[in-house]
């Protein structure tokens, strides 16, 4: 390969929906650069299409080339784009990352296969193979609970001795794990934070960037927070926003993750179409749940006494 190039990934990384049309059977290309317009303006720092939020495992090959693609050309240079790669097979992950590079993705966010469960030397043989066929950089996935791969985080360092692998999104309820990562292994590895209930923990304990489905709800937030925390150290300020992003993150984890970010969208007026099946809507209970939490949040206008 040639040289290997390098970016700066920091902020609020918006993991992003793929908008599909009403019946769910193809890709809603208008409403995806709605989206893409919509989180710009809103500051967010850099967006991540075909992750979990994004439904990669539900996408035909075609599809899954054609979403990265758009987002690319949506996002036109403003901001970056880090495409979620995940297949299950080397090769099935090498062909998709190579797109990525092709069409101007300026990272991946690589998951492991996630049917049988890598052992840590199969898993950095898998990374290696992945790294030496592209030039851009890899941020590692770590989703313990969709891959069955549990690593301590002494073990997630190792994996930035790859070259090419800079960062973990760490998708993970381990805050210990976290704070180890953050406190004492970044001469290897910068850790993202990736679980949504701990990103004020994650940035206060200097993760430089969250990988956040939430900040696609709720962009101008979660932009708010981030420069009060993270920018100005305004703890009164952080704390204040985060109970509105708490709230709304901790109902987004009670239930289907992609239902509650889809129908958080339609609520505030920006739908994207249905999940693909076999993902339910949200009952209609929880909907009403979580426009309680949005009207909260001064997301939507107050119901009328």
């Amino acid at each position: 390969m040639s040289t290997r190039t390098k970016k700066n990934l920091r902020g609020i990384l918006a993991a992003v929906t793929t908008p599909f049309t009403e019946d769910g059977s193809a890709i809603d290309e208008a409403a995806l650069q709605r989206q893409v317009e919509r989180l710009v303006s809103a500051g967010v720092h850099g967006i991540v299409p075909t992750g979990t939020t994004g439904e990669f495992t539900t996408l035909s090959a075609e599809e899954y080339r054609r979403v990265i693609e758009l987002y690319v050309k949506g996002a036109d240079g403003r901001i970056p784009v880090v495409a979620g790669i995940g297949a299950l097979s080397t090769q099935g992950a090498i062909d998709l990352a190579q797109h990525a590079e092709t069409v101007g993705a300026d990272a991946i966010m690589l998951v492991p296969p996630f049917y049988d469960p890598l052992d840590l030397t199969t898993l950095k043989s898998f990374l290696s193979a992945v790294a030496e066929s592209i030039n851009i950089p890899i941020v590692y996935y770590n989703v313990p609970g969709a891959t069955g791969i549990q690593l301590t985080a002494a073990e997630l360092a190792e994996l930035g001795d790859i070259d090419g692998v800079d960062y973990i999104k760490n998708t993970s309820d381990d805050a210990v794990g976290l704070a180890e990562l953050l406190a004492a292994r970044t001469d290897r590895i910068k850790a993202f934070n990736g679980w949504d209930t701990l990103t004020f923990f994650g940035i206060a304990s200097g993760a430089e960037a969250s990988v956040w489905g939430t900040a696609g709800v709720v962009p101008e937030l979660a932009v708010e927070f981030w420069e009060a925390l993270a920018e100005k150290k305004d703890l009164d300020r952080a704390r204040e926003l985060w109970k509105h992003l708490w709230a709304i993150s901790d109902f987004l984890e009670s239930v289907n993750y992609v239902a509650g970010i889809k129908a958080g969208l339609e609520l505030i007026g920006e739908p994207v179409g249905p999940a693909r099946l076999p993902i339910q809507p949200l009952p209609a209970e929880e909907r009403e749940r979580f426009a309680g939490i949005l009207r909260n949040a001064g997301v939507l206008p107050a119901v009328a006494a």
